[in-house]
């Protein structure tokens, strides 16, 4: 492979944890981060179950205070840019955003990152 890229993640621990453990098992190529916006509330559920994945704390808590899908877009859409500006400043390669067929959201995350 020329490059890997990550199912999406929540927590960027995780990815550098991924990418360390990789870079100790000699894989050299570049580990593209996955990022998931989240777009709607029920992705809160929905998202770990079939995934198989975590969502932090302050995300899940964050995302219980939504009283629509609006607001959720806007605290996934803030929690992206914060994970992305994260990923940059620790040199990951580049970014992969998961849009799953909605991405009006995706020009604001790159806009705040870049």
């Amino acid at each position: 492979a020329d490059y890997i890229v990550t199912q999406m993640f929540f927590d960027n621990q995780f990815y550098y944890d991924f990418v360390d453990k990789c870079r100790k098992m000699g894989i050299t190529v570049p580990i593209i981060p996955g990022i998931k916006p989240i777009n709607l509330k029920n992705q809160l559920t929905v998202l770990p179950k079939i995934f198989s994945i975590d969502l932090p704390a302050e995300l899940v808590s964050e995302l219980a205070k939504c009283k629509n899908n609006d607001d959720a877009g806007k605290v996934g859409t803030e929690w992206a840019i914060y994970q992305s500006k994260d990923l940059v400043a620790n040199n990951a390669p580049s970014l992969h955003i998961y849009t799953y067929g909605i991405s009006d959201n995706v020009k604001e995350i790159v806009k705040a990152v870049f």
